[in-house]
């Protein structure tokens, strides 16, 4: 077999296996460090020996199996073997008194204990992505431009506040299991927005790395929770979301607005399966989350062949719906662009000026702004929202579409 194959196999393994195999050692040993590194040092055994020996049959218990090896060999040589396997009993171990659930998977008991909520959000999303995602601590600090020492600090301390505080390594009781969804798909929503839409100056403006690993993580949590809509919800807003990906930025490197993409470069792959997913939702008759009437949104875009075709007043029918469920200004400031369609500029621009206290930091709303006071023919305060709106951009695609805009009105 050539190296090239090896890797190849190592690297599918890693992306199939990984967290199966942490949430197995992280059960059985009850350390999250020693599942941590004995996963490593499995996948690093691998790297050596399979281009020699060859893939094995079943890579996945190959792997398992030489974890669960270098977990021992290393708890014989701290020689606590006693204490740790007490502390899996006492600690993660299912509480006796809760009756057996329908859900039993150890990847989403790892997926619940990385997204407890006493663990600060930030916490929370980079031991998902370094328990249950597999990435490394560089590439985690790299995706949100934090120092390399920092991110593994923060992990370092998130593990031992998970052992500290004694945070139980199960699934959450059916009383709390939606709360805790939820919390889960924050954090995915978080990974994926940051991917979307870039914020460092030093990085490309989409993140696919990020944007895909989210999709997997998310499609691991609805093949646990398949009966879950907000999973479904979530995952569905994600795929029609990144089939636009190769659309949105311009060869020059320049944000490009969804009225002005090359439909045709959609994945069509994704959208079949957004719209299906929302399909689906649609036909239980339960009432939509947050997540599933973000999806339906964005099924209404990515049904229409031209911008021309978007059925706006579905589109303001959803935004009226989301907004019965988050009253936010960030909703209000979307459902506006509805408006606009509808009733014109003047309507949407009154809506949005009544958001200015809540929204004055949030680039989006002079984005918009700016756009409606263009559409008006206001340009002198068209120029000035534009220019509030590239102060504020993180983005070195938006900020060159902005700075286009803005300069287009002389």
């Amino acid at each position: 077999m050539s190296a090239i194959d090896a890797a190849d196999a190592v690297t599918r393994a890693h992306h199939e296996e990984w967290a199966r195999m942490v949430a197995h050692l992280a059960r059985r040993f009850g350390d999250l460090d020693i599942a941590e590194e004995a996963a490593a040092e499995a996948f690093a055994t691998a790297v050596e020996r399979w281009p020699a020996d060859g893939v094995p049959p079943n890579p996945g218990a190959w792997l398992a199996t030489t974890a669960n090896r270098k977990a021992i060999d290393r708890i014989r040589r701290e020689g606590k073997r006693d204490d740790k396997h007490r502390e899996a009993r006492t600690v993660y171990d299912d509480d006796p008194s809760e009756p057996p659930g329908v859900i039993d998977d150890e990847r989403l008991r790892l997926i619940f204990t990385c997204c407890h909520p006493a663990l600060a959000m930030e916490t929370r999303v980079a031991l998902t992505l370094r328990m249950v995602g597999g990435l490394t601590v560089p590439e985690i600090a790299r995706a949100f431009l934090v120092a390399e020492g920092a991110m593994g600090q923060r992990i370092t301390r998130a593990k031992a506040k998970i052992k500290a505080a004694r945070i139980p390594y199960r699934v959450p009781s059916a009383a709390d299991l939606p709360a805790r969804v939820s919390g889960v798909l924050a954090v995915l929503f978080l990974v994926f927005n940051e991917g979307y839409l870039a914020t460092g100056p030093d990085t490309g403006p989409v993140r696919h790395d990020l944007t895909g690993e989210a999709i997997r993580l998310t499609r691991l949590l609805r093949a646990l929770v398949p009966d879950d809509g907000e999973v479904a919800g979530l995952l569905a807003l994600m795929l029609l979301t990144e089939a636009r990906r190769t659309a949105r930025v311009s060869a020059s490197g320049e944000l490009v607005a969804l009225a002005e993409q090359d439909r045709g470069a959609w994945d069509a792959a994704l959208i079949a399966e957004g719209h299906r997913l929302v399909r689906e939702r649609l036909a239980t008759g339960v009432a939509p989350g947050r997540y599933q009437i973000l999806a339906a949104i964005n099924a209404v875009h990515t049904s229409a062949r031209d911008v021309r075709d978007t059925d706006w007043s579905q589109v303001l029918a959803l935004y009226d719906q989301l907004a019965r469920l988050d009253p936010s200004p960030i909703i209000a400031l979307n459902r506006a662009i509805a408006v606009a369609e509808l009733d014109g500029p003047e309507v949407a621009l009154a809506i949005v000026d009544r958001l200015e206290d809540e929204l004055a930091g949030y680039h989006p709303y002079h984005v918009t702004r700016a756009d409606l006071l263009r559409r008006l023919g206001r340009g002198r305060q068209s120029r000035a929202a534009y220019d509030k709106a590239i102060d504020l951009a993180g983005n070195t695609a938006e900020t060159a579409y902005l700075t286009r805009r803005r300069d287009q009105l002389g």
